[in-house]
C-alpha cells in the first residue's frame, strides 16, 4: 500500500470526472453522436456503459487514504491500452469515421494518454509502502 501523492489523487479525480462525463454523453447521446461523427451507435453506447464502471473504480480509488500500487498500475496500464487501441482503431476498416469522428477519437485518446502520464507521475511522487492497519 502507498500514500497517494496529491498529484496522483487529482489525476484519478480528473480521470473519474472526465470518464463520467463521457459515459453520460455516449449513453444518452449515442444516436446523435453516431450521425455527427459517422461512428456506429453500437460502439458508442457500450463504450459509455463500460465507462460507468471505470468511473466508479477510478472515483473510488481517488477517495482512498492508501492505495494498492498494483491497482494504480492497472489503472495506468488500462489508460495506456485505451489510448493505443483508440488510435489503432483508426487504422482498421472496422469503422469509417468522418473528419470530426477522427478528431473525436484522437482527442479523447490524447486526454486518456494524459491521464495515464499524470497518474504515472503521481505514483512516482507517492510515499512508499505503508504499514497495513
Amino acid at each position: 500500500m502507498i500514500n497517494p501523492s496529491l498529484l496522483l489523487r487529482r489525476a484519478l479525480q480528473l480521470d473519474a470526472v472526465a470518464s463520467g462525463a463521457m459515459a453520460v454523453m455516449l449513453i444518452f447521446g449515442a444516436g446523435t453522436l453516431a450521425s455527427l461523427l459517422n461512428l456506429p451507435e453500437t460502439l458508442l453506447r457500450p463504450t459509455g456503459v463500460f465507462l460507468i464502471a471505470w468511473t466508479a473504480l477510478v472515483g473510488f480509488l481517488a477517495t482512498r487514504e492508501t492505495l494498492s500500487k498494483a491497482i494504480v498500475w492497472a489503472v495506468i496500464v488500462g489508460n495506456a491500452v485505451w489510448t493505443i487501441d483508440s488510435l489503432a482503431l483508426l487504422a482498421t476498416s472496422w469503422i469509417a469515421p468522418n473528419t470530426l469522428g477522427i478528431a473525436f477519437i484522437v482527442m479523447q485518446a490524447i486526454a486518456v494518454g494524459l491521464f495515464a502520464e499524470l497518474q504515472y507521475m503521481g505514483l512516482r511522487k507517492s510515499d512508499g509502502a505503508v504499514a497495513a492497519r
